[in-house]
């Protein structure tokens, strides 16, 4: 959909979190979004009702979200506060929420945008409806050393029988240091070994992860693949094969946790479920 981008400082803006049915519309005491003294309220849209609140438009310039966004503990402050609302209606209706800083600047430009959406919003909520937003993420087992030797890393201790320059070590001077026959070409094959097994263990994780994403498709109305994340994100050094997700109907949720702990002891593979959650993945753009 297209946003507006409120400009005029001292102007007020509308932000939309959601939109779910008219139906009674959900209860919002207690809520307090992203904007300190605003009440979150309700805006008619025929048969559907939007989610708002009404903001400083300073505040969401382009020139102020940028530095937002290059603030972190600011930035996760306004993405709890959005998601608070998003799940204390999606708690109570099906709900599709909105990208985060949706934002118009008054309450009919908002309504007409919106209500011209509203055939793509019921298409979502019959979607989403009595469903829930499910991870799972599959990692490959732990590679060996790069080495391939964990002994051969360890420190030599002064004075073992065997460490060059020792009581007991055979050879004269100009021998210490020099590798023995062969150890260049046994040096060559550990790292040849070493490679193969990982290709292998690699190979065996994404069949894992194949198998997993079949039997949880199976449970699943509809699932989306993701971007696995690569080491160095916050999950450490596993390598992740599989980064999914999952709509699933509620009456199925303790069938998908029972299947993903069969599937762990099958597989003896690290498999982490996580939700149930707003189904964000699943309201298409809107």
């Amino acid at each position: 959909m297209t946003e507006d981008s409120p400009e005029a400082p001292g102007t007020t803006a509308l932000y939309v979190y959601a939109v779910c049915r008219a139906d009674g519309g959900p209860a919002l005491d207690g809520v307090s979004g992203v904007a300190r003294g605003e009440p979150v309220r309700t805006l008619p849209l025929g048969s559907l009702t939007a989610i708002v609140q009404t903001v400083r438009a300073a505040e969401f310039t382009d020139e102020a979200w940028q530095e937002r966004l290059t603030d972190e503990p600011e930035l996760e402050r306004y993405a709890r506060a959005h998601h608070e609302v998003v799940s204390v209606v999606a708690a109570q209706a099906p709900t599709v929420p909105l990208p985060l800083a949706t934002l118009y600047t008054a309450e009919d430009r908002a309504g007409l945008v919106l209500g011209n959406e509203s055939a793509r919003f019921h298409t979502a909520l019959e979607r989403i409806a009595h469903h829930a937003e499910w991870g799972v993420k599959v990692y490959a087992a732990d590679s060996p050393g790069e080495d391939g030797d964990e002994t051969a890393r360890q420190p030599c201790t002064p004075g073992t029988p065997g460490t060059p320059g020792t009581p007991g070590t055979p050879g004269t001077p100009k021998d210490r240091g020099r590798p023995a026959p062969g150890a260049g070409r046994a040096y060559l094959e550990r790292r040849r070994n070493l490679r193969a097994r990982h290709e292998r263990q690699r190979e065996d994780s994404l069949r894992v992860a194949e198998t997993v994403d079949t039997q949880v498709c199976r449970l699943a109305k509809v699932s989306r693949r993701l971007r696995p994340h690569g080491p160095g994100t916050a999950d450490g050094h596993r390598l992740q094969v599989l980064n999914a997700t999952y709509l699933v109907a509620d009456h199925r949720a303790a069938e998908l946790e029972l299947l993903v702990k069969d599937l762990r002891e099958r597989t003896g593979a690290g498999i982490e479920l996580s939700g149930p959650w707003v189904p964000y993945s699943f309201v298409g753009e809107v």
